[in-house]
């Protein structure tokens, strides 16, 4: 007898929609400069950048970048149909150009859910759709399921949903087996004796009151991240995380969050409230060979939530510039365009 359970499903009921390799390759939208950009102040001593671009009249979508703590960069702008879409981008709390650089201070998930919706009023938009990848979909969930009203669409990438199994996964067990070459740079800046922990060894030194100490961290923590996030790893995608300014917001942002469990009670929060989001069309894009945010919680989002649109790219890792994680992006984006039929 066929069930509406998909937790009870057995595993031969459910049919993934599988993406084809990357033979079939599609270029990013031409690169764009803002119509306007700007700081909004959201409180507690935090001023926000924010940009717009693409067709001021068009269908507004937000941008949630990744880390927390990455910022947002002008390939983020490309996902999208500029002359359909209204593309608002935004640098979350201590992070890019956002004011004060690096700050912990009142830099919460809830803080940044707050600071989206305060963006959306002070733009005067209705409902907008919500795409972001890795920490981006992590925050994009929090937000859809706190604000679902205000969302037309979600468009996930490198699903991330913060519970201690990920992060234990790729911060103290579990990628060091793929990348053991990596994983001894990632180890250097700790003393064996504090391995047992390296979250919390790393904390230690990322809020070290010692500068140089928590510069060697912040670039151990960012380029082992850099390291690991694409198939094929890149020297130029891994110099970015190695530099000191970019290192610095990521590492210490990240480790914050991680070592307060992003704030989500109970730990598994997004996936336990989806019935919330599970009315709005959603797409879920995720690489097979992805070692940041490994398949298994994307393929948990998707036993949960059936109704989302299931792209699994089978040549891809994290990075959403991989060639068929980024086609499957590019298509989700123009399903939802005005125009599309």
């Amino acid at each position: 007898m066929a069930t509406s359970s998909a937790a009870s499903a057995a595993p031969s009921d459910i049919s993934p929609s599988v993406a084809p390799g990357s033979a079939v390759k599609r270029e990013l939208y031409p690169p764009i400069e803002p119509f306007h950009s700007g700081f909004l102040e959201v409180g507690d001593g935090h001023s926000m950048y924010y940009e717009q671009c693409g067709n001021r009249d068009g269908k507004p979508v937000v941008i949630l970048h990744g880390g927390p703590g990455g910022g947002c960069t002008p390939a983020l702008r490309t996902y999208h149909d500029a002359s359909a879409y209204h593309i608002i981008l935004l640098d979350q709390r201590g992070s890019g150009r956002s004011l004060p650089f690096a700050s912990l201070e009142n830099n919460t998930t809830w803080h940044l859910v707050a600071d989206i919706e305060k963006l959306r009023e002070h733009l005067a938009i209705e409902k907008w759709q919500v795409w972001g990848g890795s920490w981006g979909s992590t925050l994009a969930l929090a937000y859809a399921e706190t604000h679902p009203e205000r969302v037309t669409e979600l468009v996930l990438r490198g699903i991330f949903t913060l519970r201690r199994k990920e992060l234990d996964f790729f911060y103290q067990s579990g990628a060091d087996f793929l990348f053991p070459d990596a994983w001894e740079h990632y180890l250097h800046p700790i003393p064996e004796e504090e391995r047992g922990d390296l979250i919390a060894a790393y904390h230690k030194r990322l809020t070290s009151t010692d500068e140089k100490v928590q510069m060697e961290a912040a670039v151990a923590w960012s380029v082992w991240e850099g390291s690991t996030s694409r198939l094929f790893p890149d020297p130029d995608f891994i110099k970015r995380f190695a530099g000191d300014k970019f290192a610095l917001a990521f590492a210490r942002i990240e480790n914050h969050y991680f070592v307060n469990g992003g704030w989500f009670d109970p730990e598994d929060q997004l996936i336990r409230n989806i019935d919330r989001v599970k009315h709005i069309p959603a797409v879920i894009v995720q690489g097979r060979y992805d070692i940041v945010c490994p398949m298994r919680t994307a393929w948990d989002l998707h036993r949960a939530w059936p109704e989302a649109e299931w792209k699994l790219v089978p040549d891809a890792g994290h990075s959403a510039l991989e060639a068929g994680t980024m086609r499957e992006l590019l298509e989700a984006t123009d399903r939802f365009r005005p125009s599309a039929k």
